[in-house]
């Protein structure tokens, strides 16, 4: 089937030929013949990267053809980055209709000029919803004219906590509209706006509801905790040509992971919500135009990004929602290509790929975190082939060659050979001959794995939440005098657990785990014991040292009236999300089973993810964006809102 048979008007199709577009995909080929029609509802189910953006603004740029000054089109997305990439794919299929204007209007700019824009016309509107909402109260826009309504990720935004937002927005659009909802998943309460909102709409699945991208190859690996960051960096250095997301599940967690591979020389950068906008679009761009080969973000961060040619990506840790790692995966395999979904789990993960493996009806593929040699092989082959194939340009070197060729004049040809690869190589080398098998047994980890960062949050019944707030280590003596009990500045919202701690303390110092007593995890600190012969080498070496991109402060306490209290005046609290300063944005962490909030607001709850875990999506307070301090994009924590994110249905 060609575009041409679709039913598209003659300025639609030399938009699409103009951009190379060759034939319809799967997604299109069922949904613009249905969306032509004069009146039709419309739910499509597809996964990231199969052209839904064309199945819906094909027809849409198709329709408005007349009162080009009125408002006809209306597409709602979750993010800025979404609603910016829509309305460029949609100006490009309108380009050789002048008279159709689209207008994106979003959070974190000018909200003045977005009103102007507005007032001198726009066909299509291409909104985040918290922005529409104030330019609805703020009567810049009238959605009395537009005839049809795209919900895009619709999923998503309900994700965000958008409900609300998205119900005023169709309450203000006139009830003879058309809708079209697309959404890579499923879930209830998408359900319940198809119902409410839609009249008979035709359904089109793309697969089975919430399956993966047939393209993409899913592969998990099983590492100790301690060696997560040990193992990405391993799996990138198989590939060598990598091009790809590594999604982490926090702003703060993201941040440490791009400026750790920054530091060893990796081509890498974060992109988070506590980056400014002007750094995010120009991190966007240099990540579009290849100059840097890996993005570390989260899930709210790296929504809309649409780049071609994404090799790999990499979940450091598993999100909290399922639906999340449908739209992770999902940016790699688009058009048609192949791709790679790579997933680090530790030894009490098994349970969440198996879950995931029945939502999206895909088998994973367990695999080994590739050995040292095996990667210096890989690496050494890599240099070689770029040897070979590398241009020489000898007038610019032949002014140097005769006194080069004098300085080896000694060496023969295989000596020269193993000396510039020697030169190049040895220091990678030397970091893997010193580098163990990173790979565990499910199940069979360390002693401690188990009540690691990652475990620790995902534990339905955590033991902080049923009041087994102590951890012992054993030892031949836990009860007697000679003990001091020490205060430190970290806890659980800085991704602290006891097995953390010990080895903090033991690396730091020498000891043995046995010299350790009691450990107490707190949320916002930590305390342990230890015996006093130990006190000077402890606050010495253990004040100072590194947690996972956090500094280690350690205090003797001391009690007084029958309570206890640190040696030193009050830490700071935190209250964004990783550990930002009290008031700051913050990444909401809702996992497998816990609900440890972190959002700088309060009044929010809601139900997600693997069944029973509290919290949700990336919540954000602060301005209109509620994304950002000056837009519009309504994130905000207080309220006492409330909404459920379902999954596994």
């Amino acid at each position: 089937m060609t575009f041409k048979e679709l039913g598209l008007r003659v300025e639609v199709l030399q938009s699409i030929e103009a951009m190379g577009f060759a034939e319809p995909t799967p997604i299109q080929q069922s949904a613009i013949p249905h969306l032509l029609q004069l009146e039709s509802d419309f739910v499509g189910l597809a996964q990231t990267g199969t052209g839904k953006t064309a199945a819906f603004g094909l027809p849409l740029i198709h329709k408005v053809t007349d009162r080009p000054t009125e408002t006809q089109g209306l597409v709602i997305a979750p993010t800025r980055e979404l609603c910016l990439q829509i309305s460029k794919d949609l100006e490009a299929f309108a380009q050789f209709d002048r008279q159709i204007k689209v207008v994106a209007v979003y959070g974190g700019t000018d909200i003045r000029k977005q009103m102007s824009d507005i007032k001198r016309g726009a066909t299509i509107v291409v909104a985040t919803p918290g922005r529409l909402v104030d330019l609805i109260n703020r009567k810049a826009i009238n959605l009395k004219t537009v005839e049809t309504v795209v919900l895009d990720e619709a999923d998503e935004m309900l994700n965000m906590g958008f409900k609300e937002d998205i119900d005023a927005i169709l309450e203000a659009t006139p009830d003879t509209k058309n809708v079209w909802l697309f959404s890579a998943t499923m879930p209830k309460e998408v359900a319940a706006i198809a119902k409410n909102y839609m009249t008979d709409p035709l359904e089109v699945a793309m697969g089975h509801k919430n399956q993966s991208n047939e393209n993409i190859e899913h592969i998990y690996y099983t590492v100790k905790e301690r060696d997560r960051y040990d193992a990405l960096k391993r799996l990138i250095d198989a590939s060598p040509d990598i091009f790809g997301l590594v999604f982490c599940r926090t702003r703060n967690e993201t941040a440490t992971v791009a400026e750790k591979l920054a530091k060893e020389g990796y081509s890498a950068e974060p992109l988070h919500g506590d980056l400014s906008q002007a750094m995010r679009d120009r991190v966007m761009d240099r990540f579009r135009e290849r100059s840097i080969q890996l993005l570390v973000a989260t899930d709210v961060a790296a929504r809309g990004i649409d780049v071609d040619n994404i090799t790999h990506v990499i979940n450091y840790n598993l999100p909290d929602d399922i639906e999340n790692y449908t739209h992770r995966s999902g940016r790699t395999a688009r058009a048609g290509r192949q791709g790679k979904s790579l997933v680090l789990i530790n030894t009490r993960e098994n349970f969440k790929i198996k879950a995931i493996e029945r939502q999206i009806r895909t088998t994973f593929t367990a695999a080994l975190i590739p050995e040292a040699s095996e990667i210096c092989g890989i690496q050494l082959n890599k240099l070689i082939s770029k040897v070979k194939e590398i241009e020489v340009k000898e007038n610019d070197i032949a002014p140097f060659l005769p006194a080069i060729m004098a300085d080896f004049e000694e060496l023969s040809k295989e000596e020269v050979i193993k000396k510039f690869i020697s030169a190049e190589f040895n220091r990678f080398i030397e970091y893997y001959d010193r580098a163990g098998d990173l790979n565990v047994t499910s199940g069979k980890g360390e002693r401690g794995d188990r009540k690691e960062r990652g475990d620790d949050r995902f534990d339905r019944k955590d033991r902080f939440e049923r009041g087994e707030r102590s951890e012992r280590a054993p030892r031949a003596d836990r009860d007697n005098g000679n003990r001091t009990r020490f205060f430190v500045s970290l806890g659980k919202r800085d991704g602290l657990n006891p097995g953390g701690l010990l080895r903090v303390i033991c690396d730091s110092t020498g000891l043995k785990s046995a010299s350790i007593g009691r450990i107490d995890v707190m949320p916002n600190f930590s305390f342990f014991e230890a015996d006093k012969t130990d006190e000077g080498a402890i606050l010495s070496k253990v004040n100072g040292a590194d947690y996972e991109g956090h500094t280690v402060s350690v205090e003797i306490t001391q009690k007084k009236d029958g309570g206890e209290r640190r040696g030193g005046g009050d830490r700071e609290r935190k209250s964004g999300f990783g550990g930002g300063k009290s008031g700051s944005f913050g990444d909401r962490k809702s996992s497998f089973g816990g609900s440890d909030r972190r959002s700088s607001g309060g009044g929010f709850r809601g139900n997600s993810s693997y069944g029973k875990s509290e919290g949700g999506s990336e919540r954000r307070s602060g301005g209109s964006d509620r994304r950002s301090s000056g837009g519009s994009d309504r994130r905000s924590s207080g309220g006492g809102r409330k909404f459920s994110s379902s999954s596994y249905k």
